[in-house]
Formats: structure tokens, sequence, C-alpha cells
């Protein structure tokens, strides 16, 4: 059995959509969606219909898109759409429907090519500490938006019933610690798995350094090490990448909007084989 990885599929675009189809099945392995499938239950109900019966299981973990307070097509007049921690449970529990595991289900201990690991599906959030030094907390969006910089974050994603997305990633990280450390000292490696990635030196994007803020949290920068992490998962940036970061090695598994892969590379080759 292997275990592959993508990100960032965003079903929102047809063109994306049309490539779930040039997957091809890996009946015995295990696919890991990190977050950014698309912004509707649809597309997630399409994603699942499609891969679920090309793989042996999927996991999913959210990205800031999922969290989007956005309509569904179909609803009824005037329905307002679910926001914040409502939204979020929402779409744990249509991954239950469809037997996906998130991050909300124990950890599971499996074995991929022949090793036992423990793969850990995470939702951290982000809490603008992926800044410089010099930047106060309260001025941190002031200096991102003097880098022409703003994120439909702070317009779509509601952190209700918390006060602040900031707050919500405090008792997202709290929650995944405790149990991290009740897993107690293993020495089974684990595959840590967020839409986010755990450390701001992997979070700059060249083009757009300041939309770090967004990116990211600075409490899980050791996390790779305190909880024996074989590898990490991630996505949310469109750079995929593959990184070394204190012996652990750091995957970004973006597939992206169809201006960053048409023509470029295949569907299929999207998907990374994660290897611990």
């Amino acid at each position: 059995m292997r275990l592959y990885a993508v990100a960032d599929l965003h079903l929102g675009f047809a063109a994306n959509r049309e490539a779930l189809a040039e997957i091809r099945p890996r009946p015995d392995d295990w696919l890991i969606l990190a977050g950014d499938v698309g912004e509707t239950s649809n597309h997630l109900r399409l994603a699942f219909e499609t891969l679920a019966p090309k793989f042996r299981q999927l996991v999913w973990v959210p990205g800031n898109h999922e969290l989007w307070a956005v309509g569904e097509r179909g609803a009824a007049p005037g329905e307002a759409p679910r926001r914040g921690e409502d939204r979020y449970r929402a779409f744990v529990e249509l991954c239950r429907d469809y037997g996906v595991l998130t991050p909300e289900d124990d950890y599971p201990l499996i074995e991929i090519d022949g090793s036992a690991l423990r793969l850990v599906p995470m939702f951290l959030l982000y809490d603008y500490s992926f800044r410089p030094p010099d930047v106060a907390a309260e001025d941190a969006l002031a200096w991102a938006r003097q880098g022409g910089v703003r994120c439909a974050d702070e317009q779509f994603l509601s952190p209700a019933p918390f006060a602040s997305r900031s707050e919500w990633c405090r008792a997202r990280c709290e929650s995944t610690e405790a149990r991290l450390l009740a897993l107690g000292g293993e020495s089974v490696p684990r595959v840590l798995v967020n839409h986010w990635p755990l450390r701001e030196e992997l979070a700059r994007p060249p083009r757009i350094p300041r939309f770090s803020l967004w990116c990211g949290t600075k409490r899980t920068e050791d996390w790779h090490r305190r909880f024996n992490a074989g590898a990490v998962v991630s996505g949310h940036l469109h750079m995929p990448s593959s990184r070394i970061v204190d012996g652990v090695r750091f995957e970004e598994v973006s597939f992206g909007y169809p201006k960053q892969w048409h023509g470029r590379r295949a569907p299929d080759d999207a998907l990374r084989r994660i290897v611990v």
C-alpha cells in the first residue's frame, strides 16, 4: 500500500473538475486531500464520488476555501450560508457520509510500503504570526496592504463563534497538541497533514512574500521534531516542492488554478507519493 497526497484541487474551475477524470485508479492506496478541494459541498461531493472508487481510502483536511461563507447552488432563496465552526462541522459530517477520514477522527495507524506509520490529519488555521519581528500584531494587515497584498479570507472566512481567526487557530492548535501528546512516545513515525505550512520559512511566496500572514502559525514551528514526524504534508501556496528540514521531508502538494498547471503537467502527476 502506498500513500499519495494532493491539495488545492479548486473544483470551482471547470478545467479542474474535468482534470479529476485523468487521475488514474490506485485501488490499493490511500489519498490525502490536503485542503481547498473547493468552496461548496457540491465540490467535495464531486471529489469524493470521483476519487473514492479509485483509492482504498480518502483523507480530507480543510483549507481556507472550504471555510469561505459562500452560498450553495440550489439553496433556498435568502438562505444564509454556514459560517465558521458550523461550516467546518458540516463538511466533517459530509466526509463521514462518504467514509472519508477527517481531523475529527482517530489518527489511523497504517502500513505504507511495508512500514507502520501514524497518519495525523490536522486543521490548525493561521494567526498572522508569520510576519517580521518589528511588525506588531495589530499592524499586520496594514503591513500586508503596504505591499499590495490582500486575502479574500478577510471577507469570506468567518471565525464564528470565535472572536477572530487567531483565536480559532489557538483553540485548534491547543486541542490538536493535546491529542498528539496523548499518543505518548510511540516510536512509529507520523505523517502530519495540514493545509497551511507548519513553518514560516516554508510560507514565503516569492512574488507576494507578505501573503505569509495567512499561511500558518509559529505555534507549530517545532511540531515536526516534537511529534516524531517522518513527513509533513501541506498545500495552500500553489508551489509544489519537497524540502528536508531537520531530517524531515516537507511536501507541498498543491495542484492549483488552471493557469498554473494547464499545459505544464498532467493532472495525475500532481499526486505526490509520500515516503517516510
